[in-house]
């Protein structure tokens, strides 16, 4: 659809039938959402997480910026080649003990899933080995005001023809100004985020409009 092509949008009709051909998520993913809501643990959406699964499919090394309970990394971990392995960043050891009984129900192997339990950047300052990298993918959904410094950190430890994945950005509509933003509350970050990575030539970028919006940039070879 061109820029000044606005007849048609796609509707809740559209997007269930988009649902009613797809694959039914795995009966773990069904469980993890479901306790999510009520218990008010932020999670990506579901179309956002097939879109997570399919840029795993041939991606061996991936590190996350954001565990929670670990409903995204399993889409990841479920799309990724049998030998793929997951690094996870999140302080918060409850959720993601949470994560690792979910991960373990789904047939994930520990081996495949590394946590990280440190704020993600003092995990890189620190030189933790297991972020050494370098990652094929990379997956951002933690403190939005901080998404630019987790870029810092992880560009050196992309591998080429690396993905930078990052949740969020729309913002419900503050990031592009249709909502209004507030100070501190991230939305000045994202843009920065999204403006870095689209006019990086290193990168090819585009935003998807799924979920609160899912950045996508790819490393150039």
């Amino acid at each position: 659809m061109s820029k000044s092509d606005r007849s048609w949008l796609p509707d809740a009709t559209d997007f269930d039938w988009i649902e009613g051909t797809s694959r039914a998520p795995h009966a773990v993913l069904l469980e993890m959402e479901a306790v999510a809501g009520p218990e008010g643990i932020p999670i990506l959406s579901r179309d956002s997480g097939r879109m997570l699964a399919v840029l795993a499919t041939d991606r061996r090394r991936v590190v996350e910026v954001g565990t929670a309970i670990g409903y995204s990394t399993l889409w990841m971990a479920l799309g990724q080649p049998a030998d793929g392995t997951i690094v996870t960043i999140d302080p918060d050891r409850d959720r993601t003990g949470r994560a690792r009984e979910f991960w373990r129900r789904a047939g994930i192997a520990d081996a495949r899933i590394t946590v990280v339990n440190a704020p993600a950047l003092d995990a890189f300052a620190d030189g933790t080995p297991a972020l050494a990298g370098p990652f094929d993918m990379v997956f951002i959904d933690a403190l939005k005001h901080e998404y630019p410094a987790y870029l810092d950190a992880i560009r050196p430890r992309l591998a080429p023809g690396g993905y930078v994945v990052a949740d969020n950005v729309l913002w419900s509509g503050r990031t592009s100004g249709s909502r209004p933003a507030r100070d501190g509350d991230g939305t000045t970050e994202l843009r920065e985020l999204c403006r870095r990575l689209s006019s990086d030539p290193d990168f090819e970028t585009t935003i998807l409009p799924i979920g609160d919006g899912l950045l996508v940039a790819a490393l150039r070879p």
